[in-house]
C-alpha cells in the first residue's frame, strides 16, 4: 500500500514568544515493512533545520526561531509505501522460558527494553498480572495472541479518560484508556515476564479513512491521528509488531515514525520558548491511500529518492 500523510502542528501564543528551540520526530522510517518515498517539512516562521539520528535510530530535526513570533506551525508531508509484516511460525515457536534464556545472553542490546522506564513502571500489580497471563511453559506466539485477546475482552478505548502522565497500574485498574496507555501496559506486562518490548509511534489508516480512499464515504479530516503500538523482540533478532488497541498484528495500514522505551522517546514535537505564558496547540493528520504504480513503468521511483532511512514540544 502507498499513503500520503500530512501532519500539521500549530502553536499560538497569548503574547509573542521568542527564542523557541524545538526538535521534531516526524519522518517515517524505512525498514522491512515500509519505504519512505519522499518527505518535506515546512516551518513558519521560516528557519533552517539540523538533522541527526537519535540513540534509537529515529530521525530528528532540530531548529530555532530566535525572533519574536505569535505563532509557530509545522507541516510534515510524507509519502510512504508499506508491506505486510511477515513473521514465520518458527520465529515464535519457542517457550517463554527458552526465549528468556536467549534474551539474557543479549542483555547489552536489549537492556533498555527489559527495564522500567519513565512511563512504564514494573509495579507489583503489573508483575502479578503478568504472572497470571504469561507462564514459563507457554509458547511465545500463543502467549502473545492470548495477551491481545485479553486486551480485547477487558479494555475499553475511551478518549479523554487518561492523560500523558497516567501510570500503567492505573490503566490496569480502570481498564480504560487510549492507544498510548494500552501500548505502555502491554509493554509493562511483557517486560515483567522477561520479554523485551519497545514502544512505537506512527500513523494508522482508520476504517473511515480506508472507506474514504475507496470512495465509499466522505474523507474525515484528522481521522488518522497519531497512533501507538508495540514491537516485541524475538529470539532470532526480529521485531514482532502488535497493536494492543486493535488486537492485531500491526500491518500495512500502520506507518512507523519512531520507536523507543516509551512515549517520551518518540514525542513528535518537543521544545522550549521564552516570552508567552500560555499557548494553544492544534494538531491534525490526514492520511490518504494512493495507487501503487507498477514498478519499471515510469519515472516515479527515480523522481522521488528516499529520504534518510530513519527519522516534539
Amino acid at each position: 500500500m502507498r499513503f500520503s500523510i500530512v501532519h500539521k502542528t500549530s502553536y499560538r501564543y497569548a503574547m509573542p514568544a521568542y527564542e523557541s528551540f524545538m526538535e521534531v520526530r516526524l519522518t517515517p522510517l524505512t525498514n522491512r515493512t515500509q519505504r519512505l518515498i519522499q518527505r518535506h517539512l515546512r516551518i513558519e516562521p521560516d528557519t533552517g533545520t539540523a538533522r541527526y539520528l537519535d540513540y534509537f535510530g529515529n530521525a530528528v530535526e532540530h531548529f530555532s526561531v530566535i525572533r519574536r513570533h505569535s505563532s509557530l506551525s509545522l507541516t510534515a508531508v510524507s509519502e510512504v509505501e508499506t508491506f505486510p509484516a511477515e513473521v514465520s511460525p518458527e520465529a515464535v515457536d519457542i517457550s517463554l522460558s527458552e526465549a528468556r534464556q536467549i534474551f539474557n545472553r543479549r542483555t547489552i542490546d536489549l537492556f533498555e527494553y527489559l527495564m522500567p522506564s519513565a512511563a512504564i513502571a514494573l509495579s507489583r500489580p503489573i508483575r502479578r498480572q503478568a504472572a497470571l497471563l504469561l507462564h514459563p511453559g507457554d509458547q511465545l506466539g500463543e502467549a502473545l495472541q492470548r495477551l491481545l485477546a485479553w486486551f480485547r475482552e477487558n479494555f475499553t478505548y475511551e478518549a479523554g479518560s487518561t492523560s500523558i502522565d497516567t501510570p500503567v497500574h492505573e490503566v490496569l485498574e480502570t481498564r480504560r484508556g487510549v492507544c498510548q496507555d494500552f501500548a505502555h501496559l502491554f509493554i509493562a506486562l511483557l517486560r515483567s515476564s522477561g520479554i523485551p518490548a519497545r514502544y512505537v509511534c506512527g500513523y494508522i489508516e482508520t476504517e473511515a479513512e480506508r472507506r474514504a480512499s475507496e470512495g465509499t464515504a466522505p474523507r474525515l479530516v484528522g481521522a488518522s491521528e497519531s497512533h501507538a503500538w508495540v514491537e516485541v523482540a524475538l529470539p532470532g533478532g526480529e521485531w514482532y509488531p502488535l497493536d494492543p488497541t486493535n488486537h492485531c498484528l500491526a500491518g500495512e495500514r500502520h506507518v512507523m515514525v519512531a520507536c523507543g522505551r516509551d512515549y517520551h522517546d518518540t514525542t513528535p514535537t518537543r521544545g522550549v520558548f521564552k516570552g508567552a505564558v500560555s499557548q494553544r496547540l492544534d494538531v491534525s493528520v490526514k492520511m490518504r491511500r494512493k495507487a501503487v504504480p507498477l514498478r519499471g513503468t515510469g519515472p516515479a521511483e527515480r523522481d522521488h529518492p528516499a529520504a534518510p532511512s530513519q527519522s516534539g514540544r
